[in-house]
């Protein structure tokens, strides 16, 4: 197995951490006896040959011996090394923006040169090793007539359910690579899909035609997809699906941990609903089956398969979001916790689950607060998600909470979104502001919170405590200045005339480098252009964004700053051209002379839809020239926050902004 091993100049390979000379150690490791040793061995390939998919000098070199290890019998855990080969070679089939990395492409080369291997290995005694073989066989085998032959043929042979799966994954895969050769390995999916095969070999099926040959898919599959998952659970041994392992504290331990109860069965719903992708009602319809069915650990997978629906599309969920809130009621902690970690990402989409949550908070005080090993406390999940969902539910507990002993720094975050119904809680937060220790560095992410809190409160009794906060030196020489003064000095602007004991503060601070945000504040206390202006002309080269959006604000009484916003729309920059345009369309009244810019903008970056929206709502009748970039955005399913990947984002609240300014825009 290690035959050449120590002919190898390890020390001038490298790796994620430097010489790689301790790898010949990791690669004996991974053929030992002992179960401990093989695990950590595996961990410190993924963790430094292999770190993070990287592929290194060293990486190449442990090729041929990963290869040798997998086809020896007397190794065991050899599916884990046919599943780090499959994953080295796997990150050299794509190309970087700059073209094929010339290690990448040199380990895909590699693997793909021993692919014989796993057509041997395919047939192997370890059905661990014959199911991660069934993938390899496709990725790295280049001859698909071959390879069709001996998938159609272990198919035939193979008597283990998982074996099965994972042979019905790799046609899918076939079909998806070989459009030439896909029609006889999509009849064999449909032939798996429907009887005499079982229900988890023919939800295997399922979602590999649906992202192959969604033609081919039942007209009724969410109530075939939620029968199947059923007779699976009825089916499915009440015991771990995978062989014990030692418990050790490597990374591939801790993951193995982390893994669902029912992890095959997560993987099959994750590919069913990935392949869907926007076949929305299709997507609701099956998470709602799913979240009614008997079987916990069904409805646990199917929680976990939410968010990547609700963050990347839009649509009406409010009954798989009052679904999700029912498992909160559950004895079954990985499902009410998980369904917990859902509802708290969704915000105000979560309000369906609301009484749910409201009912879990009331009985159990336990989970008001998180508490950590190290660090301080974080507000409880289940209080923080029935907040967001601004339900004035939350102000009693919060504060409770705001009066206990012990506050967590993250309370105050929570009150942003309660709106005028958490007005109860502004003296705890005045008076947690003005006690918060201002040279201490870990107290600027509660000031952080606390000054937005009673900045949306527009809570003026905490002017006091702001200037506090402002009166500290202008020179950055405190902890956390940088954050905390424009922080402030925005406070001070949503408090708006009622400030206007601030403005010999906020006066000086205009000749300091938060000259922009100061400038902000006199804007709205006093509205003073003649005071401003000036300062704002001065910033706009170095502060360009920043000062074309405070001169937007001026409206008509910004026009002197109008040449200088006409340069910066020239700007190379994307956002201080698209600042200056807003600008320049709020100051004169006339979106058309910019129009053309801002649809640029709007179609080169989905981050400057909520700015340009906001400006065409503030125009009111005079954005009829771009008011269809509104309009064609309420059309829009996809949420312009989810990732270009396909993934979803975690930010559901920016997207949803963006459609009420939309709405506005639309209907003017």
């Amino acid at each position: 197995m290690f035959t050449g091993i120590d002919e190898v100049d390890w020390a001038s390979l490298r790796h994620a951490y430097g010489s790689a000379e301790d790898v010949p150690g990791l690669l004996r490791g991974l053929a030992s006896a002992d179960p401990a040793e093989r695990e950590t061995a595996l961990d410190g390939m993924y963790g430094a040959v292999h770190h993070q998919g990287d592929v290194y000098d060293s990486t190449l070199a442990c090729v041929p011996f990963l290869f040798r290890l997998a086809g020896r019998a007397e190794v065991a855990d050899r599916g884990g090394l046919v599943e780090l080969l499959v994953s080295i070679g796997g990150h050299g089939e794509e190309e970087d923006e700059g073209g094929a990395d010339g290690l990448r492409a040199a380990a895909g080369a590699a693997v793909r040169a021993g692919a014989d291997t796993f057509t041997r290995l395919a047939g192997d005694a370890d059905p661990g090793v014959r199911r991660a073989a069934a993938g390899a066989l496709v990725r790295f085998l280049d001859e698909p007539d071959r390879v069709l032959a001996l998938v159609r043929e272990r198919i035939t042979v193979e008597r283990d359910d998982r074996v099965l799966i994972a042979l019905t994954e790799a046609l899918g895969r076939f079909a998806r690579m070989h459009p030439a050769h896909a029609a006889d390995a999509v009849a064999l999916l449909a032939a798996q899909s429907a009887p005499p095969y079982g229900p988890g070999l023919r939800l295997a099926a399922l979602g590999q035609l649906a992202a192959s040959a969604p033609d081919r898919l039942p007209a009724d599959l969410a109530p075939t997809v939620v029968g199947l998952l059923r007779e699976r659970s009825e089916r499915r041994p009440r015991r771990p699906d995978r062989p014990s392992h030692p418990h050790t504290d490597t990374l591939v331990g801790r993951l193995r941990r982390l893994r669902p109860s029912d992890e095959e069965g997560a993987r099959l719903l994750r590919t069913l609903h990935g392949a869907l992708d926007d076949r929305v009602d299709d997507r609701i319809a099956l998470l709602c089956g799913q979240l009614t069915g008997p079987d916990p650990v069904d409805r646990c997978n199917a929680v976990w398969m939410a968010p990547g629906l609700f963050h990347t599309w839009r649509a009406d969920y409010a009954r798989p979001v009052a679904l999700i809130g029912e498992q909160l009621g559950e004895e079954h902690d990985r499902l009410r916790d998980a369904a917990v970690a859902v509802l708290e990402d969704l915000f105000s989409l979560a309000a369906p689950a609301a009484d749910s949550l409201a009912a879990l908070v009331a009985s159990r005080p336990d989970l008001w607060t998180r508490r950590w090993e190290h660090g301080p406390p974080s507000l409880g999940r289940p209080l923080k998600a029935l907040a967001r969902t601004g339900d004035a539910r939350a102000v009693p507990v919060l504060a409770e909470v705001l009066a206990g002993p012990v506050v967590p720094d993250d309370a105050a975050a929570a009150v942003v979104h309660l709106g005028p119904a958490a007005a109860p809680l502004a003296p705890a937060l005045r008076h947690h502001l003005e006690e918060a220790p201002l040279d201490s560095p870990e107290a600027g992410t509660r000031i952080h919170w606390l000054l937005s809190a009673l900045g949306a409160l527009g809570d003026t009794e905490a002017l006091p405590g702001v200037l506090r906060i402002l009166r500290r030196p202008a020179d950055g020489s405190h902890p956390s200045a940088d954050t905390l003064v424009p922080l402030a000095l925005r406070t001070l602007a949503a408090f708006g005339p009622a400030a206007r004991e601030s403005l010999p503060v906020v006066r000086r601070l205009l000749r300091s480098g938060y000259a922009v945000a100061a400038a902000e504040a006199w804007w709205a206390v006093a509205r003073d252009a003649d005071a401003v202006l000036p300062v704002l002309l001065g910033e706009l080269e170095r502060e360009g964004r920043t000062a074309a959006r405070v001169l937007e604000l001026l409206g008509p009484e910004a026009r002197p700053a109008v040449p200088a916003l006409r340069r910066l729309a020239g700007s190379e920059r994307l956002w201080d051209r698209t600042a200056a345009a807003c600008a320049l369309s709020r100051i004169t009244g006339d979106v058309g002379s910019v129009a053309p810019l801002l649809r640029a903008a709007w179609a080169e970056n989905p981050w400057t839809h909520q700015p340009i929206a906001d400006c065409l709502a503030a125009l009111a009748d005079a954005a009829a020239p771009l008011r269809d970039l509104a309009e064609t955005e309420l059309a829009t399913r996809r949420r312009h926050t989810a990732r270009p990947d396909g993934r979803g984002s975690h930010d559901v609240p920016a997207d949803e902004a963006l459609l009420r300014v939309c709405r506005v825009v639309a209907e003017a």
